[in-house]
């Protein structure tokens, strides 16, 4: 079978790396899978002419039912549509986007949410089309290079190494952007790891929004949370190192969860001491 696969792909964002392990996924399975970006196309109409062209394509899924969904609402070929967060945290807010993915929704063959709390969202917000959407949790592969060390990783990261055995290492999979600010888990997790020095946490992701990237700097700075000995400039320093060592630790997949991790490149730690006690966070 061929088959379209339309996505938003921002590149190293979460729909990127969902998209491309899916398109992956399908063609293990001996279909042919073109992904596109659907910010190539400006209409329903130009994608019902690329689906038509010789060879035909048999189907079409897409992810988000109305940044790319609603570009499929002219063919005539199958389709199934898969839920993003996006499509029920905001989009569905907006009348005119809502009444488009609905329609999205009726012509759909099959809708996918990655989670029970998607679906029932779904469920809520839009036409009831139960019968429709199926739930299927994504997972996360790891695999660590062989020469990677756990121990090496956690000092280059300016996680004291002394107890590694005894760490509770948490790791978040974001990258850096307004959608993804993860600074109100900077305070949260930081008093926590003042009670027990041992919760440690480590996110993962690249810098996708600079401005935003230089204010959770700017705040981690403040609060004092740099390594022990680092100059004004170590926050920085201290990410081109863990960046550089991060990516022994391939993660691939796509991280669900609340905070919404995402699967990236890179690595970004901050760390610091408190007059009493040493801080290890985002």
């Amino acid at each position: 079978m061929k088959l379209l696969f339309l996505a938003c792909l921002s590149p190293q964002t979460g729909n990127h790396t969902t998209a491309e392990r899916i398109r992956s996924h399908i063609e293990s399975a001996g279909h042919t899978c073109e992904l596109r970006d659907a910010a190539e196309f400006q209409s329903p109409a130009e994608v019902a002419r690329l689906v038509s062209r010789n060879p035909p394509f048999e189907g079409a899924l897409a992810i988000h039912l109305f940044r790319a969904g609603r570009l499929l609402l002219d063919i005539q070929v199958p389709f199934g549509v898969i839920f993003g967060g996006t499509d029920i945290n905001e989009d569905v807010k907006v009348e005119q986007k809502r009444v488009v993915m609905e329609q999205v929704l009726l012509k759909a063959r099959f809708a996918v949410a990655f989670t029970d709390k998607l679906k029932e969202e779904a469920e809520l917000f839009l036409l009831s089309q139960s019968s429709k959407i199926c739930v299927q949790p994504q997972g996360i592969q790891t695999e660590a290079t062989k020469t990677f060390c756990w121990t090496e990783f956690l000092r280059s990261s300016g996680v004291s190494s002394e107890h590694v055995d005894e760490l509770r290492v948490f790791v978040l999979v974001c990258g850096l952007r307004r959608v993804k600010d993860p600074l109100y888990l900077v305070e949260v997790f930081s008093e926590w790891h003042c009670e027990n020095p041992l919760n440690v946490l480590v996110i993962i992701g690249p810098k996708i929004d600079p401005i935003l990237s230089a204010e959770v700097e700017a705040v981690v700075k403040s609060r004092g949370l740099l390594g022990s000995g680092e100059e004004p400039t170590g926050a920085s320093r201290c990410h081109e190192k863990v960046l550089r060592r991060g990516q022994q630790l391939r993660l691939r997949g796509h991280v669900s969860s609340h905070l919404g991790g995402h699967g990236s490149r890179g690595t970004r730690v901050g760390q610091g001491h408190s007059r009493k006690c040493s801080h290890s966070a985002a």
